[in-house]
């Protein structure tokens, strides 16, 4: 199974890549034109630029795989909606494969893809891959690095996810409430699960490198505890056992948070006391959570310094989307036992632009 054709019948598939136009889609896209096995029959890239007139995506696309490549418009909606708009526009291959635009399948991706979709029953709805996340050698990561390795073992990752069309079509594809890269995919597994079919993991390999991010990602990162808020409406409380998905700080988060409010409010009331002991509070909160993000970590100045500066940060960020979340999705119903959301939304008419080879 080296040739680069289509595979045939139930084990064709088509790629679907919803992109900001990032420099990494050049590597994702060469990388899946090089891979042994069967080349997908199509592929989909979803332009979610917001301003889509920059560089055109076809630069990046390898030759070998223009004639089967189409550019979709996106409507910056986030990746949910990109995906929608991708499936929906990738033909009548049996499977759907998502990858993001800033990982690179691995040199057999394509064999070893074709073996998963071989080993699928009729009830198996999806795939995921295996995801390395390569580290530095030579010292500890950082806390971004070791935020992006936990990528390794998050479950259904839609990273690089293999989903099966008719499961997609049965559950209305992905919930397009969820605007961010966050939550999405559990959501749709949950969903999926409920719904009767069946996950299973693959054999084929994708790399997730660690992409450059700011001093304060770790701060712009607490707008998923919005999303989760979602989850928990959707899903009850337990769904974060049945996604496998870590539980988070966000208790201690609401904790630490209301200290600090609490001793700004007692000094205002002239309640010295009171004021001191709930400051402390904070104080002893921010200092666990700097030292846990920091004694892990490189030790290096920049680092000690940005994890000190964001662990104060990061508990007024998490209460805040947390909070604003109870209030966005506040008239969320619980799916049912049947694993049924909210209607899909109608699928348009996708302008497509094919590339010439």
């Amino acid at each position: 199974m080296t040739a680069p054709d289509a595979p045939a019948g139930d084990a064709e598939y088509a790629v679907v890549i919803p992109t900001l136009g990032r420099p990494s889609l050049g590597a994702c896209l060469h990388a899946l034109a090089e891979a042994t096995g069967p080349h997908p029959v199509r592929v989909v890239l979803v332009d979610d630029r917001p301003d889509p007139a920059g560089v055109p995506l076809t630069a990046d696309v390898p030759p070998s795989l223009r004639a089967r490549t189409i550019v979709v418009p996106g409507r910056a909606r986030g990746p949910a909606a990109a995906r929608n708009l991708g499936w929906r526009a990738a033909g009548d291959a049996p499977w759907i494969v998502f990858l993001d635009d800033d990982v690179v399948p691995g040199p057999t991706w394509g064999d070893d893809l074709t073996l998963d979709l071989a080993a699928a029953t009729e009830r198996t709805a999806g795939i995921t891959a295996r995801i390395e996340v390569p580290l530095p050698a030579g010292r500890r990561p950082t806390d971004w690095e070791r935020n992006t390795a936990g990528l390794a073992g998050a479950r259904w990752i839609t990273a690089d996810m293999a989903y099966r069309r008719a499961a997609l079509t049965a559950v209305g594809g992905f919930d397009e409430r969820f605007r961010r890269a966050f939550r999405e995919d559990a959501d749709l597994a949950l969903r999926l699960l409920d719904a009767g079919w069946t996950l299973s993991g693959g054999r084929r390999t994708t790399t997730h490198p660690v992409r450059p991010a700011g001093r304060w990602v770790s701060v712009r990162l607490q707008a998923g505890n919005a999303d989760d808020v979602l989850m928990t409406r959707l899903h009850g409380r337990g769904w974060w056992r049945r996604a496998e998905a870590p539980r988070g700080r966000l208790p201690l988060h609401l904790a630490v948070t209301g200290a600090g409010v609490a001793a700004l409010g007692c000094a205002l009331l002239g309640r010295p006391r009171a004021a001191a002991a709930c400051a402390v509070t904070w104080l002893a909160g921010t200092t666990e959570f700097a030292l846990a993000r920091i004694l892990p970590g490189p030790g290096t100045r920049d680092e000690i310094l940005t994890m000190t500066v964001t662990s104060a940060l990061v508990p007024p960020a998490a209460t805040w989307h947390w909070l604003r979340g109870r209030l966005a999705h506040r008239k969320a119903r619980p799916l049912t036992a049947s694993g049924n959301g909210r209607p899909a939304t109608a699928a348009r008419p996708a302008v497509r632009e094919r590339l010439r080879s």
